[in-house]
C-alpha cells in the first residue's frame, strides 16, 4: 500500500482506531467525520473501531447525550467493535467508570516524583497571571511550582511535573512538527473532584485498549508537545497521530459553528437526506482520492480512503453541495428502497390510496427529488384537487408576459386536442408537440402555464408523464378549472 498506514507499527497486529467525544450535547459535523475518517482507517486495514465516551466532566455532560451519539453512528452506517453499548475486553468504555485505573497510574507519577499536589488557590493562580502579564511575559505554571508539596490526599488537583524540552514529531496528516520546550508547562491531570482531566485519561486509555491511530481536530494541535511529554513520563508508547483540518463555515473566514449550519447530524434525516448522501459528503470535507470522483459508495471509501490524501487545509462546509449529493443518492435507490424511506414524508392525503399507486407516483418524481421532504410538494397534487392561484403564472418569468386571457386561450387549445388524445404518455407528447406548432409557443411557455394548470405546483416532473399518471379526465377537469378561475 502507499499511504501511511503501511510503514507504522501495528500494535498487536492490528489497526485499532477509536472516536471517543465528550456526552455534551449532539453530533455535529465535525465531530461525526473525525468518526468516519477513524472508522475508515480501521475498516480499510481490517482493524477494530472503538466508541468510547470521556465523560468526565460533569459540569458541562448533557443527560441523553451518549444515546444521541450512538442514534447519530447507527443512521451514518458507523458500526463498532468494541465499546459502550457492546462491551469488549478492553471495558469499561465510559471514562468515569474508569477512575480506579486513572487514580492508580496518577500515583505511579507521584511516586516517580512526576506529579505533585496542587496547593494554591484560584485567587494565588490568578495572582500569577496578573504578574506575569505584567512583565509582559506568557504564564507557566511551572514557573511556580512548590518547593514542598503537601502529600497528595486526592482533594486537591494533581499536576504533572513536565520535563521542557524541544520536540519534532511526525503527524500523519501535517507532516514534520516541531516546537520548543517553551510549549511544555505543569498541567492538572486529575482535578479535586476526583475526575481526570482530558489531558490525562485519553492517554491512559488509548494505551490500554491498544490504540494505534488518534485522529482528532486541529484544534489540538498545540497540546500535543504536552501529550508528548507525558507518553514519556508514563512509558507508554506514543500512537500515530493524524490532525484534521478544520470544517470551516461557507466563507472560509471561521469555523462552522451552530449558527452556520453545524446542527444535529440526525436533524438531516429528519429532513430528508440519505446516510449514503451524508457518508459521502462528510467523507470528502478535506479528502479525494485524487481523481474527478465525487460519488462515493461505502464500500468505495473504505477501499479508497488514506491518511495521505486529507487535505492540510481547512475544508468547507457547502450545504448546495451535500444538497446535489442526496438528490444524486436518492436517484440511485431502487423503488422498493425508497418507498420504505418515505414512509414518514408522503402528505396526508396520500393515505386514501393503494400502496401501488403510491409506487407509481414515487417512481414518477424520483428523479425530482432532492430531499425526501419534497415528496408532498411534488405528489400532493395528485391526490387531491390544487387550489387554482393565477399569482404563481403572474409570477413565472415565462409567463408573466402574456394576459390571462392570452394563457387561458392557450389552455383551451390544449383541452380539445386532448380531449381526442390517447392518453399514454407517448401519444400525450405527440399531442403537445403538435399544440407547439397549432399555438405557435414555445415550450418554455406553454408547457409551462399547462404544468401549472394541472398541479399549481413551483414544478413537477416530465409534463406527459405528469398528465398520463393524472389521467384524462382530471387533467382536462383541471384545465377547465384553470380557466374558469382566471375568469373570475
Amino acid at each position: 500500500m502507499s499511504d501511511h498506514l503501511s510503514s507504522i507499527p501495528i500494535i498487536n497486529g492490528s489497526v485499532r482506531t477509536r472516536f471517543a467525544p465528550s456526552p455534551t450535547g449532539f453530533m455535529h459535523v465535525g465531530g461525526v467525520r473525525t468518526a468516519l475518517f477513524s472508522w475508515l482507517i480501521a475498516r480499510r486495514m481490517q482493524g477494530t473501531f472503538i466508541l468510547r465516551i470521556e465523560d468526565t466532566d460533569k459540569v458541562r455532560e448533557v443527560s441523553g447525550s451518549i444515546q444521541q451519539i450512538q442514534k447519530s453512528l447507527n443512521w451514518l452506517g458507523i458500526e463498532w467493535n468494541e465499546g459502550v453499548g457492546i462491551g469488549g475486553e478492553h471495558g469499561p468504555y465510559l471514562q468515569s467508570e474508569r477512575l480506579p485505573i486513572y487514580l492508580k497510574w496518577a500515583q505511579k507519577l507521584v511516586d516517580e516524583g512526576r506529579a505533585y499536589a496542587d496547593p494554591y488557590s484560584q485567587e494565588e493562580l490568578e495572582a500569577f497571571r496578573n504578574e506575569a502579564k505584567a512583565n509582559k511575559r506568557a504564564f507557566l505554571y511551572r514557573d511556580h511550582r512548590p518547593e514542598n508539596p503537601p502529600a497528595w490526599d486526592g482533594t486537591q488537583p494533581l499536576r504533572f511535573k513536565s520535563d521542557p524540552k524541544a520536540y519534532t514529531w511526525t503527524d500523519a496528516v501535517m507532516g514534520n512538527l516541531s516546537t520548543g520546550p517553551e510549549a511544555i508547562d505543569d498541567y492538572i491531570l486529575i482535578k479535586g473532584d476526583g475526575f481526570p482531566t482530558y489531558n490525562f485519561c485519553h492517554i491512559i486509555d488509548d494505551a490500554l485498549m491498544g490504540i494505534t491511530h488518534v485522529l482528532r481536530s486541529q484544534e489540538f494541535i498545540s497540546s500535543t508537545p504536552k501529550f508528548l511529554n507525558l507518553y514519556e513520563a508514563l512509558h507508554i508508547e506514543r500512537p500515530v497521530f493524524a490532525t484534521l483540518p478544520f470544517v470551516m463555515a461557507i466563507d472560509g473566514k471561521k469555523k462552522l459553528g451552530k449558527r452556520d449550519g453545524a446542527k444535529d447530524i440526525l436533524d438531516y434525516g429528519n429532513e430528508g437526506y440519505l446516510p449514503e448522501a451524508m457518508m459521502n459528503f462528510l467523507a470528502t470535507l478535506g479528502w479525494n482520492d485524487g481523481t474527478e470522483q465525487e460519488i462515493f459508495s461505502q464500500t468505495e471509501l473504505i477501499e479508497k480512503f488514506s491518511l495521505e490524501r486529507v487535505q492540510k487545509s481547512p475544508a468547507r462546509f457547502d450545504e448546495q453541495r451535500l444538497l446535489w449529493l442526496n438528490g444524486q443518492w436518492i436517484r440511485r435507490l431502487n423503488l422498493d428502497d425508497l418507498f420504505d424511506r418515505v414512509t414518514d414524508f408522503w402528505p396526508e392525503s396520500a393515505s386514501t390510496v393503494t400502496i401501488e399507486r403510491k409506487k407509481e407516483i414515487l417512481a414518477l418524481v424520483q428523479d425530482r427529488l432532492k430531499t425526501l421532504t419534497d415528496l408532498p410538494l411534488l405528489s400532493s397534487y395528485f391526490f387531491e384537487n390544487p387550489v387554482p392561484n393565477w399569482a404563481m403564472a403572474d409570477d413565472n418569468k415565462q409567463l408573466k408576459k402574456y394576459s390571462h386571457s392570452e394563457l387561458t386561450d392557450m389552455l383551451r387549445h390544449t383541452v380539445g386536442a386532448l380531449q381526442t388524445s390517447d392518453f399514454d404518455a407517448e401519444t400525450i407528447q405527440a399531442t403537445l408537440n403538435q399544440l407547439l406548432e397549432t399555438t405557435g409557443q414555445k415550450p418554455g411557455v406553454l408547457f409551462s402555464m399547462i404544468r401549472l394548470a394541472v398541479s399549481w405546483a413551483p414544478f413537477s416532473p416530465a409534463l406527459n408523464d405528469t398528465l398520463a399518471t393524472l389521467g384524462k379526465q382530471t387533467t382536462i377537469d383541471r384545465l377547465q378549472r384553470a380557466i374558469e378561475a382566471a375568469a373570475a
